[in-house]
């Protein structure tokens, strides 16, 4: 009866995520081109086979392997088909998210917060923002969460059904980004802390065969792959963080500002301590962070689980020191990068909304009504919480637009009705390139493309052309004051995308300063 009741809930909760991600991706814009290099390694893996494909390339295969099964299934030759996979693979994920959700947070803190957490985890904009953008960390959220509650369940019960589960889904998890492996190393710290601390210690036997059947199992499941990578991960953001390589050059394209001059190492980590603690407070929802500090209060008390909370603290501690490392060695860290501890906080913040409902509400009924007062009962302080929650962040659900990357399409049309293969387009949204199936530069390119005489085109957004970042100045320099030769779509007003199209054939202004090539020159190197 109780695992039906739990069985109706997830349905539910489900069925609500579908549609509010439905509507999400309905009426929002991709603002982010990370997508599109898995869908290429997708396209690589259905065209070479899955033993080229899976190893080669910089990100992990998981993800675009996903892509390419679904495409499969599917069917189509365009890149429009393999756009809709990923966004089938992506939303399918994000709604199938509520279950270990629930399950953990039924785990550590009992069925109140087990559909709260749901409920926040889903109106969480970033998480339709990974959909939106068909991003890895929708499947890999879905793997690790998973992995998330098979650990947790080990460290109360001590039984070993739970731990090849954690094992497993932590494999997937970090065959799906390499930021995966941070789970089995925290639950190895975990049980490396174990012997020391009275109330946490297990009798021997078992503290051996923990730690076999864990490094054991990760060496089966991970090991062939990382021998085959030569490492545990190839992307340049987990080699510096690792500090396997230098960091990033002062004006690369994915620091968010120019590295200062003579900026030491010690405002270097200031500034991304600063940075972190940002980015875990969005990742949480600025309305819900000062419940998720009052729900971690509540949890230091529960002395029941306290072998699952020296975990979940080495996690948040790690994810911390990880952020911090991204930012100071690469110069980024966005709420996207603090989806771990984000989601973990979030279901903290759950168990502190329902304490407080708790304390606040007449027990046994839902909206609160008495004879003798008027008091919020659970219905009305949920209604306030989503609210509350909500309205804050409804403009960072994106861009309103009429469908799912419509204007890239639109504009990826305009593309190839318009251009011809002598005039190279030099496209910053990538989306466009890709959608008008023909060949030109990206947004990888931007220092190099206006350097080549070929380059006709400019497609970029508004922010692209006059933000302060050190490329908009070099398109600044090379557009020379050019109007649009089009607008897609000609009409947006603040919260819809608009694709400038510049033709740098076009009569420049006589009063804009001509581009330096020299200066372009420098700058490239």
């Amino acid at each position: 009866m109780i695992r039906s009741i739990h069985a109706v809930r997830i349905g539910l909760l489900m069925a609500g995520a579908a549609v509010l991600l439905g509507w999400v991706i309905r009426h929002s814009e991709a603002s982010f081109a990370d997508g599109l290099r898995y869908i290429h390694r997708a396209e690589r893996i259905q065209a070479e086979g899955f033993q080229n494909g899976l190893v080669s390339g910089v990100d992990h295969p998981l993800h675009p392997l996903g892509i390419a099964v679904i495409h499969k299934l599917l069917g189509g030759t365009d890149p429009a088909s393999w756009q809709l996979a990923a966004l089938v693979l992506c939303f399918t994920s994000a709604v199938l998210l509520v279950v270990p959700v629930y399950l953990l947070a039924l785990e550590l803190f009992g069925e109140q917060a087990a559909w709260m957490a749901c409920a926040l985890v889903v109106v969480n904009p970033i998480v339709g923002y990974v959909v939106v953008n068909v991003l890895s960390e929708s499947t890999f959220l879905l793997w690790w969460t998973f992995s998330l509650w098979g650990a947790v369940r080990f460290l109360r019960e001590g039984r070993f059904i739970w731990l090849p589960l954690a094992i497993a889904f932590a494999a997937l998890a970090y065959l799906t980004r390499p930021e995966g492996m941070l789970l089995p190393a925290a639950l190895l710290a975990t049980l490396l802390l174990v012997p020391v601390l009275r109330a946490t210690r297990i009798n021997w036997p078992r503290w051996w065969q923990a730690m076999a059947f864990l490094l054991g199992g990760m060496v089966v499941l991970v090991g062939p792959y990382v021998l085959a990578k030569g490492g545990l991960g190839t992307k340049p953001g987990v080699a510096r963080v690792l500090g396997l390589a230098p960091g990033s050059q002062p004006l690369a394209l994915e620091r968010e500002k120019p590295l200062a001059d003579g900026q030491s190492a010690l405002d270097t980590y200031r500034i991304a301590c600063v940075r972190m603690a940002k980015v875990f407070r969005a990742a949480v929802t600025p309305p819900l962070f000062l419940f998720a500090v009052l729900g971690l209060g509540l949890a230091a008390t529960n002395r029941s689980r306290i072998r699952a909370w020296l975990f979940l603290t080495i996690v948040l501690a790690a994810s911390a020191v990880g952020l911090v490392r991204l930012h100071a060695t690469g110069g980024y860290c966005t709420v996207r990068h603090g989806l771990v501890p984000g989601l973990l906080l979030t279901i903290v913040a759950a168990h502190g909304v329902t304490w407080l409902m708790g304390k606040a509400a007449i027990p046994g009924r839902w909206l609160g009504l008495s004879c003798q007062r008027l008091r919020p009962g659970p219905a009305v302080w949920s209604a306030l919480i989503l609210f509350f929650v909500v309205i804050p962040n409804i403009r960072f659900l994106g861009p309103l637009n009429a469908g799912p990357f419509s204007v890239y399409h639109e504009t990826g049309r305009w593309l190839a009705r318009n251009t011809d293969v002598d005039g190279m387009v030099l496209d910053l949204t990538d989306w466009s390139l890709y959608l008008s199936d023909r060949p030109g530069y990206l947004f990888a390119n931007v220092y190099e493309a206006p350097l080549d005489s070929k380059t006709r085109w400019i497609v970029a957004r508004k922010p692209h052309v006059e933000g302060h970042w050190h490329y908009s100045q070099v398109l600044r320099d090379r557009i020379a004051g050019r109007e649009p030769v089009a607008l897609v779509p000609p009409d947006a007003g603040p919260d819809r995308v608009q694709i400038r199209i510049y033709d740098l054939n076009s009569p420049a202004k006589e009063t804009a300063a001509k581009p330096n090539p020299d200066a372009l020159d420098t700058r490239v190197r």
